[in-house]
């Protein structure tokens, strides 16, 4: 089973939801689109044709609506958030792009809001257009700063598609065969306890504090690393509990490490607070967001650090054409008083504590299902075929997957075996109860339709 973030194109399941969804139109318009797109696993090829969006809804060329539980974490508000298009037609009619060498008033303004809303000391702005760019920065201004050049990251771990962002990154997906690495990537276990090599999943705290104590381990062995870059939060999602982050921190502060925090997919509320960092009682150094930043509209991410790393002015840690670009600042500077005035974050919080109650008595109801866990709008449903030992149920989460999107709900894989749900901050209770029944109903199917060899156990 290949252990990734994201769910498969290129599986037989694919294939037979297509035959059975897809009108002529659709097949004929996705076999151009492989026909000039470089194909890449987990992209080209895709799975259907989208028309239209709004809302929580994208709608597919033959006119049907999904509600969209996955949306590559960009819909925070929405799509086609009335606020953020305004905000971006407007500043296109006014400013449509910045030179370099020049600044402009959007992209000040954003670069102020961020450091006022971001926790501690982080202050300090740089913009890029996509999470990876964000991320590389980061790394690059860790080794300026430290006069190191090593990091240490998670297996498992996604930041990026770039070399340098495989390189700390751990998917085999993104990692195997490519050839040589950034060299320095050191790699340490996730904090997860149903994938802990210590095998200590039934002692509570312990695979935590497992985990960071092994980490602090390699640091005190490396001795000179620049950095550890993690995700706050594993969007698949994995949670660790705060204790683990706050050692961590006296870790990388008692190595002359920096913390480098990735928080490019659940930033900007979807965990119930702005900063996902904000559950957890620490202040990083560096902190990454992006993905909604833009509005679900325009690509956008940005790197925040403490003032105290502003220390290369020699240097081009980031010197991208659209670094400043006043269109995407603007639909950020939309996107933030959206999230702000409504509310959402809050909502996110409420609604997300309703959900994950709702899902554990789904958990109770179906043996398939082997574990629940989310912060606010960031939620998980893991599939075993048995509990006690947890074996993953690969083959029937991605049957659970088709199963919704033929109901009318759009969520992915992740890991093989977890049902990732990742709401809008915008949508309704309705809809979010919409979107749990359809689940509930999906995982209903599969379990009745379940070949007896299955031995789907409910202890």
């Amino acid at each position: 089973m290949t252990l990734a973030e994201g769910d498969s194109n290129a599986t037989p399941r694919r294939a037979e939801w297509q035959a059975r969804n897809l009108d002529y139109e659709a097949r004929e318009l996705l076999a151009q689109d492989a026909r000039y797109f470089l194909h890449q696993s987990l992209s080209t090829p895709c799975l259907n044709v989208v028309d239209a969006a709004d809302g929580a809804w994208i709608m597919d060329s033959a006119g049907r609506r999904y509600l969209d539980f996955h949306g590559n974490a960009v819909h925070q508000v929405g799509y086609g958030n009335p606020r953020v298009v305004s905000a971006v037609v407007e500043q296109l009619h006014k400013l449509p792009f910045s030179p370099r060498r020049y600044t402009n008033r959007p992209a000040i303004a954003l670069a102020r809001k961020l450091a006022e809303l971001a926790p501690g000391d982080l202050s300090r702005v740089l913009f890029t257009t996509s999470g990876a760019t964000a991320n590389s920065a980061a790394i690059q201004l860790a080794r300026v700063a430290t006069g190191r050049h090593k990091t240490i990251s998670m297996w498992d771990s996604f930041h990026g598609g770039t070399l340098d962002t495989i390189s700390v990154g751990g998917e085999a997906q993104f990692r195997a065969g490519i050839g040589p690495l950034l060299a320095g990537t050191e790699h340490v276990p996730p904090s997860d306890p149903y994938r802990c090599p210590f095998r200590c999943q039934d002692r509570v705290g312990a695979c935590d504090l497992s985990c960071a104590r092994y980490l602090e381990y390699v640091l005190e062995k490396e001795g000179d690393v620049a950095a550890v870059i993690a995700e706050t939060v594993r969007n698949t999602p994995s949670i660790p509990s705060p204790e683990y982050w706050q050692e961590v921190r006296r870790a990388c502060d008692r190595h002359g490490a920096l913390l480098i925090l990735d928080e490019v997919p659940h930033a900007l509320g979807r965990t119930g607070r702005f900063f996902t960092v904000e559950h957890f009682g620490i202040v990083p150094d560096m902190l990454v967001i992006g993905k909604g930043l833009g509005g679900g509209i325009m690509p956008l991410a940005a790197l925040i650090a403490r003032d105290g790393l502003n220390v290369a002015a020699d240097r081009a840690l980031g010197h991208f054409t659209h670094e400043k670009n006043p269109v995407a600042c603007a639909a950020g500077l939309a996107t933030i008083a959206e999230i702000e005035e409504r509310g959402l974050v809050r909502q996110a919080a409420e609604l997300g504590a309703w959900a994950l109650d709702e899902l554990r008595l789904m958990q109770a109801r179906h043996p398939l299902v082997g574990d629940v866990r989310g912060l606010g709008l960031l939620m998980g449903v893991e599939l075993v075929r048995d509990r006690a030992t947890r074996e993953p149920a690969a083959d029937e989460a991605e049957a659970v997957m088709y199963e919704c999107l033929s109901r009318g709900l759009s969520i992915k894989t992740a890991m093989g075996c977890v049902l990732h749900l990742s709401a809008p901050l915008i949508v309704t209770r309705e809809e979010l109860g919409l979107a749990l029944a359809i689940l509930d109903d999906s995982i209903a199917a599969v379990e009745r339709n379940a070949s007896p060899q299955a031995g789907l156990a409910a202890n």
